[in-house]
């Protein structure tokens, strides 16, 4: 049973009140009582409309569901339907023209494109990681990855591989720095003379994207450049193993990567009760304060990670230029659906987990707005607010977050709010959710799965859907990718907000990423999702070699690409002549992925994994990916394309494979042969019971299995 105590009439578990009296509140001049009495009034004034906003959705589905099934059988009519969604107010009129009025944006946010990391903050070293990202060394992510096609020889350094990275980057300081009447290959000295750099004498064709330096002028340390807004830094350095073998002595190339990062208390996060809730919110208080710090072991060495310093140079007029060392934090909250036993409210009921975030996160940054330096340098809180339904539910976080400013005693419109378009009823009204909160948007993007997870659950009646790998190229995704982008510039994001990109989802394909990824920046994001500090930098890359603004200006002149009605055509199967082998090796890809996350997510906590897949290639999968793997088989059990006995017997199958490739971990609990243990229960209800799931969401199991591991244990 939870140790609880009363405050203001709610029954907080004593280990989270402990957290907030002792931890988070000492040092934001916020009494406990006020703080507590406002999460009162959040808990009993905001949930009933909470509640009932999702009662609102299983209504609204259960219409769509009977549309479908009273025209079973008939060949889908488009127009009728899209009718029928505007009968129902699932799809509303359109407003007048306007802007977002969001103020006090820090730069990361509306003027500087790069890469954005998301990450779970329930592990401090990967959240570190994350926040240090903001430099990476560009000869570190050739060399260590297949960025160039291949990786380098086993055993110690590949003096060959070395030198491939270095020619590599040196192309890449010609097509973003170049030096007129020379190559950076060539060159032999970099020096600064009358506040210019001169590259074996001669200067940059482009003389401003030289910012400043460290050392000597006429030897440098470093030289530090920028170009579209992201900076560059050259080490130097004779005594070390590159710099020695190389004519310049130039040691590194660092990239200004991971311009900001989304601290994740969501999807990739497993927290189910106070314990896990205040894990989360100690490390985001540590980060806020500046103070986090990790020890571990590496190479049979113990290491302290801690947040990285500034850095500093001199600028070519002699002035002191500061240039952050950290990325700038946004802090993703959970959605309106889940409740959480951290705290009960006066009825003994658990209260929305998303108003417990709102208050807890907001404080935490709090301790950011008071210090100098830090991660804001505007006096802001970035909140990403995901599985938003429609401009009601955007509407709701706003006041959310205004009754959270008042408690608190933030200027109004102190927390910016990022809207993820990950949820149909979101995408097509996206220009009426933005208006919802037009003085909060400072971020906006496009997810993927989930946004397929939602499209199947939505449709689920209306027959069987394509084929995962053909869902992706049916008209609708480039329909919804266009228009996120299209209404984020029609309602002024350019300069003032981010438009965002998702995933990708290949953290060791890295020569991919570089081929395929730029299409973000041409597409008119100013940030796209990365899976590591790495990838990062080699993302970073894409922005020097695209104007994301010019990109802007042009697609804004050209108005609008996409329309709702392209994002209304649901995927559905048109032939379905797949063989029974097709059929098959599509469940059992499904089902191992489902199985390889949950068996983590369930047994040991874990919210984001590196799966492999069937063909052994790692995938980065959290509850977005689960989901629409589970919606996916459930959509075609229900529609008879394989049965109940062909899905269990995948399910089995696949379970022995993830079993086969957790061997190595000593804390893994195999499935098979029993295949009675919670967590493989867990996977068959995703799928068995997908249909029955709000909006086809995974939390609700996995909560529930992990809660009742956690009571057997």
């Amino acid at each position: 049973m939870t140790d609880r105590v009363n405050r203001s009439g709610l029954q907080v578990s004593s280990e989270l009140a402990a957290f907030i009296e002792t931890a988070a509140l000492p040092g934001t001049g916020v009494e406990a009582e006020t703080f507590w009495e406002g999460l009162s009034a959040l808990a009993h004034d905001f949930g009933p409309e909470n509640a009932e906003l999702l009662k609102k959705r299983d209504a609204i589905q259960a219409q769509i569901d009977g549309w479908h099934r009273d025209r079973a059988g008939q060949a889908h009519d488009h127009n009728a339907y899209c009718a029928f969604l505007r009968e129902i107010g699932y799809l509303l009129p359109e407003g007048d023209a306007f802007e977002i009025e969001t103020a006090n944006v820090d730069a990361e946010i509306a003027s500087v494109p790069g890469p954005q990391l998301v990450v779970p903050i329930t592990n401090a070293r990967y959240a570190l990681n994350a926040a240090n990202a903001r430099w990476g060394s560009l000869y570190d992510g050739f060399y260590g990855t297949d960025a160039m096609g291949t990786l380098p020889a086993p055993g110690g350094y590949d003096q060959g591989h070395g030198a491939r990275v270095v020619a590599r980057a040196r192309v890449f300081l010609d097509e973003a720095f170049p030096i007129s009447s020379l190559s950076h290959a060539d060159a032999h000295r970099y020096y600064v003379s009358g506040g210019a750099l001169l590259v074996d004498d001669q200067p940059l064709q482009h003389p401003d994207k030289f910012v400043g330096y460290t050392g000597h002028p006429k030897a440098p340390d470093t030289v530090m450049l920028r170009n579209n807004g992201l900076h560059v830094q050259l080490v130097f350095d004779r005594t070390h193993v590159i710099g020695s073998r190389d004519q310049a002595g130039l040691a590194d190339v660092q990239l200004e990567s991971a311009v900001s990062a989304i601290m994740d208390c969501e999807d990739s996060v497993a927290c189910v009760d106070a314990e896990d809730k205040v894990q989360a919110y100690s490390n985001w208080l540590g980060l806020m304060r500046g103070d986090l710090e990790e020890s571990f072991e590496k190479g049979g060495r113990q290491l302290t990670r801690r947040l990285n310093e500034d850095r500093i140079v001199t600028a070519p007029d002699g002035s002191e230029v500061v240039l952050k060392g950290r990325a700038l934090m946004l802090v993703r909250n959970v959605g309106h659906l889940m409740t959480n036993p951290a705290i009960l409210d006066r009825d003994g009921k658990e209260i929305f987990e998303g108003l417990m975030d709102a208050m807890v996160t907001t404080l935490i940054a709090m301790h950011d707005l008071a210090r100098e330096g830090g991660n804001s340098l505007t006096g802001s809180v970035y909140v990403v607010k995901p599985k938003m339904h429609g401009p009601e539910e955007v509407a709701f976080a706003d006041r959310t977050f205004t009754h959270v400013e008042q408690v608190l005693g933030l200027p109004q419109y102190t927390v910016k709010l990022g809207i993820m378009d990950e949820e149909r009823r979101t995408s097509v009204n996206l220009k009426e959710c933005i208006r919802a909160a037009k003085s909060r948007v400072a971020f906006i993007n496009t997810g993927f799965l989930d946004r397929t997870g939602d499209e199947i659950h939505t449709s689920m009646e209306a027959g069987p859907f394509s084929r995962k790998d053909f869902i992706k190229r049916k008209a609708w995704i480039g329909a919804y990718e266009n228009q996120n982008v299209d209404i984020g510039l029609e309602c002024g994001l350019s300069g003032k907000a981010q438009i965002g990109k998702g995933m990708w989802a290949m953290p060791d394909m890295m020569a991919a990423m570089l081929e395929q990824k730029i299409e973000h920046p041409k597409s008119g994001a100013n940030c796209a999702w990365v899976p590591s500090p790495t990838a990062a930098t080699l993302h970073a890359l894409h922005y020097h070699r695209v104007d994301v603004f010019a990109v802007q200006q042009k697609l804004r002149a050209g108005g609008r690409r996409a329309y709702v009605d392209t994002v209304l055509n649901i995927p559905l199967a048109e032939y379905q002549k797949w063989t029974d082998a097709q059929k098959i090796r599509e469940v059992e890809n499904n089902a191992q992925g489902i199985l390889g996350y949950v068996v983590r997510w369930v047994d040991q906590g874990v919210g984001c994994s590196k799966v492999p897949d069937m063909n052994d290639v790692g995938l980065m999968e959290d509850r977005a990916t689960c989901r629409i793997s589970a919606q996916h088989i459930a959509n075609w059990l229900h529609h008879g394309v394989v049965d109940g006995q062909q899905v269990m017997a995948a399910m089995r199958k696949m379970a022995a494979v993830v079993d086969e490739q957790n061997a190595g971990d000593t804390s893994y609990v195999p499935m098979a042969p029993g295949y009675d243990g919670i967590a493989f229960q867990a996977a068959c209800d995703l799928v068995f019971k997908g249909r029955e799931q709000p909006s086809g969401y995974t939390e609700p199991v996995l909560h529930a299995r992990r809660l009742e591991l956690k009571a057997a244990q």
